[in-house]
C-alpha cells in the first residue's frame, strides 16, 4: 500500500476527511518552499501539492500563473522541486505529490524521473495535461517505482473518460468542481457533488475536490460528499501578498489553521 493509500484508509478508519493544500515550488524561494511544506504539515495537511513551475499554465488561473512566474525567475525546474522534497523528508512524512504539467517532466526524463522521484520521497504525481489514453509508458514507470498516478476529472467528462481514468488511477481522483481554471471562488459549483457521485459509479478511490475553495464553508461542503478538498490559489494568494519570505510562512499557516479548526 502506498503512502497516499495508507494515508486515505487512516482518514477513513477514524472518520476524518482530508486537507489538501497547494503551493508552487520556488515561490517566492526555494528555501521558503521547503519552510512551507513543514508549516503545512504541522498545520494538518493530509498531502501536500507541490506544483512544478511551467511557463504555459494553461489550466491555472492569474493567481498561480504569477507564481510560476516568480519561481521560474530562480530557475527553479523539476531537479530543483525533488531537493526541495528529499529536504523536507527531514521532518515530515506527510504524502507529497507533484502537481505538473507533461513538458517539464518530459524535459527531465520520464525513466530519470521515476528514480529520483522515489529517492526523494515522493509519493505521486498528477499530470494536468496527460491524457489516459496516452498514458502507458508514464503509468508503467510509476508503478515500478511505487508511485500514485492522479488523474483529474471534470464536469465535462463523459462517463467512458471517468471509467478510463478509474482504471487508469491510483492513490485518488482529483475532481475539477466546475469547468475553466484554477482559482478562488465566492461559491463552490454543485456540479462538483454531481461530479463525484458519477466518479464512485467507476471506482472506489477517495475522491478529493479541487478548484475554487477557498473558505471555511467550502470546505465544510466539500468534505460532505468528498473525501478531501484541495485549496490552491488562496494559499498562493497569501505568498503573494506577504512582505517576506518568513511573513509567507506565517500568512500560510494562519490562514490554512483558520480554514480547517
Amino acid at each position: 500500500m502506498t503512502g497516499i493509500a495508507e494515508t486515505f484508509a487512516k482518514l477513513k478508519r477514524e472518520s476524518h476527511k482530508g486537507f489538501i493544500p497547494f503551493i508552487t515550488a520556488g515561490d517566492p524561494d526555494l528555501a521558503t518552499t521547503r519552510k512551507l511544506i513543514i508549516e503545512l504539515a504541522h498545520a494538518g495537511a493530509t498531502l501536500i501539492e507541490l506544483g512544478v513551475p511551467f511557463s504555459d499554465p494553461m489550466a491555472d488561473g492569474p493567481v498561480i500563473q504569477r507564481a510560476s512566474e516568480r519561481a521560474l525567475l530562480h530557475r527553479v525546474g523539476v531537479a530543483e522541486v525533488l531537493q526541495v522534497v528529499s529536504d523536507a523528508r527531514t521532518e515530515t512524512d506527510v504524502p507529497i505529490i507533484l502537481f505538473s504539467y507533461f513538458n517539464p517532466l518530459l524535459q527531465f526524463g520520464i525513466a530519470r524521473l521515476g528514480e529520483e522521484a522515489k529517492r526523494a520521497g515522493l509519493d505521486g504525481i498528477l499530470v494536468t495535461d496527460l491524457i489516459p489514453e496516452e498514458a502507458e509508458e508514464f503509468a508503467d514507470m510509476m508503478r515500478r517505482n511505487d508511485l500514485d498516478l492522479i488523474f483529474l476529472v471534470a464536469p465535462t467528462s463523459t462517463d467512458h473518460r471517468l471509467k478510463l481514468i478509474a482504471e487508469r488511477a491510483s492513490g485518488f481522483i482529483y475532481a475539477v468542481s466546475r469547468a475553466g481554471v484554477t482559482g478562488a471562488r465566492d461559491e463552490m459549483s454543485a456540479e462538483a457533488e454531481k461530479l463525484v457521485q458519477r466518479v464512485r459509479r467507476f471506482s472506489d478511490l477517495p475522491v478529493a475536490v479541487g478548484f475554487g475553495i477557498s473558505k471555511r464553508e467550502h470546505l465544510v461542503d466539500v468534505w460532505r460528499y468528498a473525501d478531501a478538498a484541495v485549496v490552491g490559489s488562496a494559499i498562493v494568494s497569501e505568498i503573494e501578498k506577504a512582505e517576506s519570505p518568513d511573513d509567507a510562512v506565517a500568512r500560510v499557516g494562519r490562514y490554512t489553521r483558520e480554514l480547517t479548526s
